[in-house]
């Protein structure tokens, strides 16, 4: 009979995924999701074909690899870091203290259903991972996404794919899964064009939706 991992094993660390805290945070699981998900973080940066002077944000950036490579790839931009743990913002000022300093990089405490930037504010946004812990109707979150990006901008949202993740033991909580076409759909009623894209990778398929706005 195959090992079956304790309820409480499975809570915590469906907690620490949704918002690593902790020294184990900062230590383990921080380090943990730069690894595991680089390659799609990667993809998700080149999707949007900066040239090098936008402001973009990462929203929901836990381990922070994705600021890392928002800022190599902006030399004259600018970059917004939000996400609602503390503790990964903590280890982000600590990380990337030049950038902070320079004013290349913003950091904000807050969720994606209330983004801290102006209509239009942004080029390009990246979030990857992030909708399996908005609970309830996810069209908030994606109106939000829409409204901060601009006319000619693009965002790009990262899934894995749902049926892999509910097989998953730690899914069981804390954990929404919706099917991509689910999200795909609300994300267009939020006014952006939706063009599915994988990621190359090992393992589970990973999507990736590359968004424009349409209104």
């Amino acid at each position: 009979m195959p090992f079956a991992p304790p309820d409480f094993l499975m809570k915590a660390l469906s907690r620490q995924l949704g918002g690593p805290s902790g020294l184990f945070g900062k230590l383990v699981v921080a380090r943990k999701l730069n690894q595991n998900n680089g390659a799609a973080i990667a993809a998700a940066v080149e999707a949007l074909e900066l040239a090098g002077t936008e402001v973009t944000a990462d929203v929901g950036f836990g381990g922070g690899l994705g600021l890392d490579l928002l800022l190599t790839a902006l030399p004259e931009g600018q970059v917004h870091g939000v996400e609602p743990s503390r503790d990964m913002l903590a280890l982000a000022r600590r990380t990337h203290e030049a950038a902070v300093r320079d004013g290349r990089l913003t950091l904000h405490e807050a969720s994606m259903q209330e983004l801290p930037m102006a209509d239009g504010a942004l080029d390009g946004w990246i979030s990857l991972n992030t909708v399996y812990f908005v609970k309830g109707d996810l069209a908030p979150a994606a109106r939000e996404l829409a409204r901060v990006l601009a006319p000619s901008g693009r965002g790009v949202l990262g899934i894995a794919d749902p049926d892999w993740m509910a097989e998953q033991p730690f899914t069981r909580y804390n954990f929404n899964l919706r099917p991509v076409p689910e999200v795909v759909a609300t994300f267009e009623e939020a006014g952006l064009a939706v063009e599915r894209r994988e990621v190359d990778r090992e393992g589970p398929r990973f999507h990736l939706l590359v968004c424009r706005p349409t209104r």
